[in-house]
């Protein structure tokens, strides 16, 4: 999820390295969680961060596939949870455990902190749960989760969202689960208070409303975004977004923007 926002960035500590594929089990229809054991020891992920990871062991395709950190493990494995949706992860989809993959990051940004005082709103829509899972993890109990996706087959690890006991709301688009509507019409329901701090990622449409919604409530917050990338370091220039700041490259001062900076 694959600008300057002003706050950190770790790309200049990404490399690339090896993993050996330990899991990739299907979750939900269409989507998978990947496992990946790193050789050596490669710079740890932050909140936000993602990786391009190639779709097999061979040249073919060319281009890796931008995943978004979601967990790791005691024993440093890292698992990213994805859509079948293309050639590349429909080859990854395919990939047994033991295989090789070349893997480039953590890139990008990250998730700057709740300042003293702030609760954390985390908004997910659909596959933009991978996104914010690490921030679910951290904040536990304190935050307050708006979950939103087109069906109850599309809110994939509601129930691990919920193992970390923090206030979930759910929204489909059909109904199948929780509020018939928006995450945008959950967020008026809540009516968040003036300290809330904003963490959103999902599609494009969403992302908007909930950029929107924060300049009429005049909250703060931030939004992980979704672009197509071809090489994740920024010299391709294929995820440039414009801002309020003049164009910016997602996987470079990005993916976590201020929402206050995105048109």
């Amino acid at each position: 999820m694959p600008a300057a926002s002003g706050h950190r960035t770790a790309s200049m500590s990404a490399r690339s390295f090896r993993a050996a594929l330990t899991g990739n089990f299907e979750v939900s229809p269409g989507y998978r969680l990947l496992s990946l054991r790193p050789e050596g020891s490669p710079p740890a992920p932050k909140p936000g961060q993602f990786y391009m990871v190639a779709s097999g062991p061979g040249p073919e395709p060319l281009l890796k596939r931008p995943f978004c950190y979601f967990d790791s493990t005691g024993d440093g494995d890292l698992s990213m949870l994805y859509k079948v949706q293309g050639k590349g992860t429909r080859m990854l989809a395919a990939m047994p455990d033991g295989v090789i993959l070349d893997v480039l990051g953590p890139l990008g940004n990250s998730y700057p902190m709740p300042k003293k005082g702030q609760r954390p709103i985390i908004v997910a829509g659909g596959i933009g749960i991978a996104s914010v899972m690490p921030l679910i993890k951290k904040f536990g109990p304190e935050a307050r989760v708006v979950f939103g996706a087109r069906s109850q087959e599309d809110m994939v690890m509601r129930r691990e969202v919920s193992g970390f006991l923090c206030e979930l709301h759910g929204c489909t688009d059909d109904g199948t689960l929780g509020l018939q509507g928006t995450v945008v019409d959950m967020l008026h329901e809540l009516a968040p208070e003036d300290d809330s701090l904003i963490y959103a990622c999902g599609p494009k449409p969403m992302t908007r409303a909930v950029v929107e919604y924060a300049a009429q409530k005049r909250l703060k917050g931030y939004a992980s975004l979704e672009e197509y990338m071809a090489c994740g370091i920024g010299a391709c220039m294929g995820c440039v977004v414009m801002t309020k700041k003049g164009y910016r490259r997602v996987c470079k001062e990005g993916p976590v923007f201020k929402l206050e900076d995105l048109i």
